[in-house]
């Protein structure tokens, strides 16, 4: 794959599967755009990714929650760059708990980080992405179609990510853009240590995960970072409006 000149607009890219997914694109030429909230993590994982190939990602501390702040990561990349290529979609938060615990403050929290936000994002990228005829890639989860009641506004802001992603890859195909998902199973990042759980309880949870799965093992961010490269890709140019699992065939069972 080669992404030289392409202008790619990663959310959440501080830690986790953002993060992963930034260096990835960096070995590729990718011109980076990183979004996150934790400053001294963006900048570290930017200096990550200068190190492959000389280019030096625009870092962009921001909360994709803040209206101004969704505004500002859109101005601040064309007033670097001058266009976006790829938009990937990957901030989000996890709040547990069911029907019978999960208060609205948790529940907004979820939807405002996991849907809103994409929303907003996407709408402002719209106009750019037509003129560079470029892609969305939208990280969402398989607990879009896996009832997890101890994760359930969770579970409802994936799967409303998931008929978002059909809904515009359908709305704008006239427009040459094309819209994807990518929907892992479980992976060990730091999205659930902001839970609070400590790292005994966290290796804990990893290793019933992957016991769990038809191929007893975790999946790894560089293995979601590959297939959201994939999509975002000149690979895929046929390719719109699907949600891929990346689960260990944690679906099956």
């Amino acid at each position: 794959m080669d992404f030289t000149d392409k202008v790619v607009l990663i959310t959440g890219a501080s830690s986790g599967l953002g993060a992963a997914t930034a260096i990835h694109l960096s070995k590729f030429s990718a011109k980076l755009a990183l979004v996150g909230r934790k400053e001294l993590n963006l900048k570290r994982i930017a200096l990550y990714c200068e190190n492959a190939k000389g280019l030096k990602p625009h870092t962009i501390t921001a909360d994709v929650t803040e209206d101004g702040d969704v505004q500002r990561i859109i101005d601040e990349t064309i007033e670097t760059f001058g266009k976006i290529d790829v938009l990937i979609n990957n901030a989000g938060v996890v709040a547990m708990g069911g029907i019978k615990k999960t208060d609205m403050e948790a529940y907004d929290k979820v939807m405002s980080v996991n849907m809103r936000a994409v929303f907003h994002l996407t709408s402002l990228a719209v106009p750019h992405l037509q003129n560079s005829k470029g892609c969305i890639v939208n990280v969402s989860s398989i607990t879009s179609t896996k009832p997890n009641p101890k994760m359930l506004a969770y579970n409802v802001s994936k799967a409303a990510l998931d008929h978002f992603t059909k809904c515009i890859a359908l709305e704008l195909a006239p427009d040459g853009i094309r819209v994807n998902s990518v929907n892992p199973g479980f992976v060990k990042t730091n999205i659930m240590k902001d839970l609070g759980l400590s790292e005994d309880q966290l290796e804990m949870i990893a290793q019933n995960m992957a016991s769990g799965n038809p191929l007893k093992k975790l999946v790894e961010p560089d293995e979601v970072a590959n297939l959201i490269a994939f999509l975002a890709s000149d690979k895929a140019k046929s390719i719109t409006g699907c949600t891929y699992p990346i689960d260990g065939g944690r679906l099956l069972v």
